[in-house]
């Protein structure tokens, strides 16, 4: 077998340089996450998928999220981005939000975003990767502390993410005018009703029969990008079984 594993990898056990099994771990992560969604992938199979031992995962990430983050390489921390938007009232949180998108697409992170959109554009698998970024790290910041069912709030944030995905393909991709040269003010005036809307208003949605609303698609959930690098952490200890274990309840 010349001490190969699947994919043409180190068969497991074999020693390695330690850049080596970190790239070969985020690669099958890359992979997996995309395939499987976040909640579907545990540890253990990325880890087989790699050809490590799983305590390997352990010594080069801390959880199962920043493995994640090291998966999709966001320009900008998504946290940071919007940390104040979740603590912004319901009521005028349509304006915070977008300004806290304008003000990033409109600094030096705007080449990398542009980027970022035309691999989406181009690649099923990042665009699967993008699609849980922005489900469970944008939107649900969004969302935080909205009065509704799960069900509602999976639709008004499908409605958001159509609208702020669409302002900023016209704007910064394809500078449909006056999109492209509007300051952020008259952006604000003429965008931000429509994402508040979609934030507390009627969204007019028809009953589905048996009295409910009709049932929202739900997209699969996600992380992102980390705004700085971990140092490789010690070596892993013997119980590192119990820690990918927690990890994978998270």
């Amino acid at each position: 077998m010349n001490g190969q594993g699947a994919h043409g990898r180190p068969a497991r056990g074999r020693r390695q340089g330690r850049s080596t099994s970190r790239r070969l771990i985020v690669a099958s992560a890359r992979k997996l996450f995309a395939e499987h969604g976040y909640a579907a992938t545990s540890l253990r199979e990325i880890a087989r998928d790699a050809g490590v031992d799983a305590a390997m995962v352990h010594h080069w990430f801390a959880s199962k999220e920043e493995l994640f983050n090291a998966c999709v390489e966001l320009p900008a921390d998504p946290a940071q981005v919007l940390g104040a938007v979740s603590e912004t009232p319901a009521d005028i949180r349509g304006e915070a939000l977008l300004r806290a998108l304008l003000a990033l697409w409109d600094s030096g992170a705007q080449p990398a975003l542009l980027a970022l959109l035309r691999n989406v554009a181009g690649s099923k698998a990042q665009g699967s990767l993008i699609r849980q970024v922005l489900f469970k790290r944008i939107l649900t910041r969004a969302l935080a502390g909205l009065p509704g069912s799960q069900e509602e709030l999976d639709r008004r944030g499908a409605l958001l993410a159509s609208q702020m995905i669409g302002l900023m393909v016209a704007r910064y991709l394809l500078r449909v005018e006056p999109l492209a040269s509007a300051g952020h003010d008259e952006l604000v005036a003429l965008v931000a009703p429509v994402l508040q809307n979609y934030l507390t208003g009627p969204l007019g949605f028809p009953a589905a029969p048996g009295g409910g609303t009709e049932a929202a698609a739900h997209a699969a959930p996600v992380m992102g990008s980390s705004a700085h690098r971990r140092s490789p952490a010690p070596a892993p200890s013997l119980d590192s079984d119990d820690q990918l274990q927690s990890w994978e309840r998270e």
